[in-house]
């Protein structure tokens, strides 16, 4: 049975510090639940939506595969990545351990764009450099396909919001705050931080051990796609 998703795409509202949020009812977390910063909890049983994950694929083009000779968001072959490129960062240092396992890819808008320019700033700042940029990035296609999602109703992942799906109730900050892209990518950054030799873990360790997901190994697969990122927009 094909169903008309159309009714669950985004009313996308930017306001004057270019955060936009996804408020439509039906649209939910694709995996993950990020709890407070130091917290340690249960494992979490709920996934994501059936109809929420097809809601978001459809709203982003996703055709659920990669293909090495496509172009990125910029226009790049996947394949001419290599190397350092001006003033950007070399893949050794984005990906210095490789990829793990099989790698997913979505095409990128505006808005998911402008979100990633916000974490890649918040990585600057808070000097986790270029890997701890991946790492944010990488968290946040899992989290929320880098849109900044706001509160949405009964499809709500419990009190999660925001690019990182942090949790108000977990400490991470007020559903304002979380769901501001500077804020969000500061208190995630500032957590990975705190975790004892992340620059050394694989990427999805690191990501979990922030997150405390109920998915700790999804984070890997969007890994390849952060690199490319990171090194477009550094």
């Amino acid at each position: 049975m094909k169903f008309d998703f159309t009714r669950w795409l985004p009313a996308i509202a930017k306001d004057s510090y270019q955060k936009t949020a996804l408020s439509v009812v039906g649209v939910a977390v694709l995996g993950g639940l990020a709890f407070g910063p130091a917290a340690v909890a249960a494992p979490v049983t709920i996934g994501p939506h059936d109809a929420a994950i097809a809601a978001i694929d459809f709203a982003t083009d996703n055709n659920g595969g990669s293909d090495k000779h496509a172009t990125d968001d910029s226009g790049l072959t996947m394949a001419s990545r290599d190397g350092k490129r001006g003033g950007q960062p070399s893949r050794e240092q984005l990906v210095p351990f490789g990829v793990e396992g099989a790698q997913s890819r979505i095409p990128l808008d505006d808005a998911q764009r402008d979100n990633a320019k916000a974490i890649i700033k918040a990585a600057k700042k808070t000097g986790v450099g270029e890997r701890g940029a991946v790492i944010g990035v990488a968290t946040s296609l899992q989290e929320s396909k880098l849109y900044n999602l706001g509160n949405l109703g009964t499809s709500n992942d419990h009190d999660s919001e925001g690019l990182f799906q942090q949790r108000p109730s977990s400490g991470w900050g007020t559903p304002e705050q979380i769901t501001d892209p500077e804020y969000a990518a500061t208190a995630f950054f500032t957590a990975l931080k705190n975790v004892d030799g992340w620059q050394n873990l694989p990427l999805t360790q690191a990501a979990q051990t922030v997150q405390v997901s109920a998915f700790p190994f999804a984070y890997a697969q969007w890994e390849d796609q952060a690199a490319d990122i990171v090194q477009q927009l550094w």
